[in-house]
């Protein structure tokens, strides 16, 4: 068997994790080092972020470490630390953050940065993210990490006496190396330093947001910052609530907390602030405190959910919106003509109401795949046009040069916050968020649900592919019937149809055997009804959108829909089980089981 052939289904699409049981000292150890080559064959230049507080200028390639509250983080974290600094990178180690305060501390010196996290999951998971020149690795990148660790694994012995007990402590970390750690090469920042520089380089966005909206004295300035709101925030013992309290109580006159202690044994569940009825303490404190609004963060503080003053959860589609808003009208451009290409990243699992509302704006809207670190390396593209991302899940980026271009859940909290308080002040009537909210299209949803992956007759392809292939084979039927119909025959004759990814043989794989009436074609995908594969397969229909993909991080099918109504609802689900039915009738019966929330 190769080495830590085990811990291959670790590397993930997007991060390193999985069960804790994996996360052996000699798998730790081994990682290290193949971070330490990844980060020692990057260019050593000077790097210079024109934002920092706190700027280095050297040819020694630099590494910010972090780590989380879950029981085995910290340690892994040190694990690390050591093995890059006898590897002879420096290594800047930051204690207990969040994850967007690990790419704002890389972003101070050369982007590289480790944080040891597992996010929302559970708590016997365990994790790992990681930067390189302020970017997220890719898909092929983290599983060119896997092949290289597993390369040099037998270039090297690794001490692996703790088998049963295999998370490594702290207070062992310098046994096992037989060489002298380079202290020289280890930097523990401050606590206070930490938080306190972080905290600095939001107030600076604040100065500059408030210069944007009004003509002010500094000293009046000050005075502002202090947001005329009540607020609930529950941390769900995640990272946050090592900072939240000093963060928000800088630039907020009434802040309640709930869960703000670290605790990896997450006594009340899971920190996903996602999940059904984990938001219900919120909803009920925010009532009995007559708040504002009420605002959730996942375990490691780069997800964000909302609570209106009512204790209703607000949709993320909506939220989203929201959020753009305040990105394109506080974007220090939007007074000049630079943003009318501007663009908004949006995953495929937003709702269909999501692209109009954002045409609105003035904005192109633009579908992406799921996963938030697609949508970073979307955004960190030279070429872009991006001015805010968001998905579904809760992750948000302000692409408008003021702070890191990172999903940073209390960062963009803060933003709205301050949205919100400008429009109580610039209208003098003090408008709740319910209202404003209330003014947004009503959307009927599905949650973002979970399916069994079933198993496929066939072996070439899956279900997902089989119905890209099927839904494809129906919109060129589609497209031919419509254009014979609105063609006469010389126009047929001398015009070429539409491209399309059609071919006659494209649903050979497991419907050619099933002869589709062009009627009945034309209930399944209705002319207009729009057609993405980016991510799965998507549907938009008039009065509603409907989605099934495969998950990046489970081996399991997701789905949502949505409509203008209930009955719109039932009736794409109703389509969607009937597209899925040739292939699999089990998975055509979950997902007319799918509950609206």
């Amino acid at each position: 068997m190769p080495p830590f052939a085990a811990q291959q289904s670790l590397f993930r699409a997007y991060d390193i994790r999985g069960a804790s049981q994996y996360f052996t000292s000699s798998f730790i150890q081994a990682l290290g080092r193949a971070f330490a080559n990844l980060y020692n064959a990057q260019d050593s230049q000077p790097s210079r972020n024109i934002n920092a507080r706190t700027s280095v200028e050297t040819k020694q390639n630099v590494v910010v470490i972090g780590y989380d509250m879950r029981i085995g983080s910290e340690a892994i974290a040190h694990t690390l630390s050591t093995v890059l600094a006898q590897q002879g990178l420096r290594v800047i180690q930051l204690g207990l953050v969040t994850t967007p305060m690990m790419a704002f501390w890389a972003a101070q010196y050369q982007g590289h940065g480790i944080v040891v996290t597992a996010s929302h999951s559970a708590k016997d998971i365990l994790g790992i993210k990681w930067l390189v020149n302020n970017k997220s690795p890719s898909s092929s990148e983290i599983q060119t990490l896997y092949h290289q660790l597993t390369a040099h694994h037998s270039c090297h012995a690794y001490p692996d006496n703790q088998a049963n007990n295999p998370i490594l402590h702290s207070e062992n970390i310098d046994n096992n190396y037989d060489s002298k750690l380079p202290i020289d090469l280890l930097e523990q920042l401050p606590t206070h330093q930490v938080a306190n520089v972080y905290i600095d380089a939001i107030e600076q966005v604040f100065e500059q947001l408030f210069q944007h909206n009004h003509s002010a004295t500094k000293a009046n300035q000050k005075n502002a910052y202090k947001l005329d709101l009540v607020i609930v925030i529950d941390c769900m013992h995640g990272a946050t609530g090592s900072i939240a309290q000093r963060l928000f109580e800088r630039f907020c006159q009434h802040v309640i907390f709930l869960n703000d202690t670290p605790d990896g044994n997450f006594p009340l569940g899971n920190p996903d602030p996602t999940e059904p009825n984990r938001l219900n303490e919120l909803q009920r404190a925010v009532v009995l405190h007559a708040a504002d609004i009420g605002l959730a963060f996942d375990g490691d503080g780069d997800r964000l959910m909302i609570v209106d003053n009512n204790g209703k959860i607000v949709t993320p589609d909506h939220l989203l919106y929201l959020l753009a808003r305040i990105a394109i009208t506080e974007h220090p451009n939007s007074l000049n003509d630079s943003l009318l290409a501007s663009e908004v990243l949006f995953d495929i699992k937003c709702a269909h109401h999501l692209p109009r509302l954002l045409s609105e704006l003035g904005t192109t809207p633009v579908i992406s795949k799921t996963g938030s670190s697609f949508m970073r390396q979307q955004v960190q593209h030279p070429d872009n046009q991006i001015v805010f991302a968001g998905e579904l899940s809760g992750h948000f980026i302000f692409n408008d040069s003021r702070f890191i271009p990172y999903d940073d859940a209390m960062y963009a909290a803060l933003r709205l916050l301050h949205w919100l308080n400008q429009t109580h002040n610039d209208t003098n009537d003090k408008k709740p968020l319910a209202d404003i909210i209330q003014n947004l299209p009503t959307i009927v949803s599905t949650a973002d649900h979970y399916l069994p992956m079933p198993q496929t007759a066939t072996t070439d392809c899956s279900l997902v592919e089989q119905l890209t292939r099927f839904c494809h084979y129906l919109q060129h039927l589609v497209d031919m019937s419509t254009y014979n119909v609105s063609s006469s025959s010389q126009q047929r004759k001398n015009s070429c149809l539409p491209a399309t990814k059609c071919k006659s043989s494209v649903c050979t794989c497991a419907t050619a055997k099933a002869q589709i009436a062009l009627k009945q074609t034309h209930e399944l995908l209705p002319v207009g009804t729009k057609l993405s594969c980016i991510d799965g397969v998507r549907l938009d229909f008039a009065h509603g959108f409907g989605v099934l993909r495969q998950s990046n991080t489970s081996n399991s099918l997701t789905a949502r829909f949505a409509g203008d109504s209930v009955d719109d609802l039932k009736d794409i689900q109703a389509t969607f089980a009937a597209l899925c039915r040739p292939f699999n009738a089990a998975l055509a019966e979950q997902i007319l089981a799918i509950p609206a929330e």
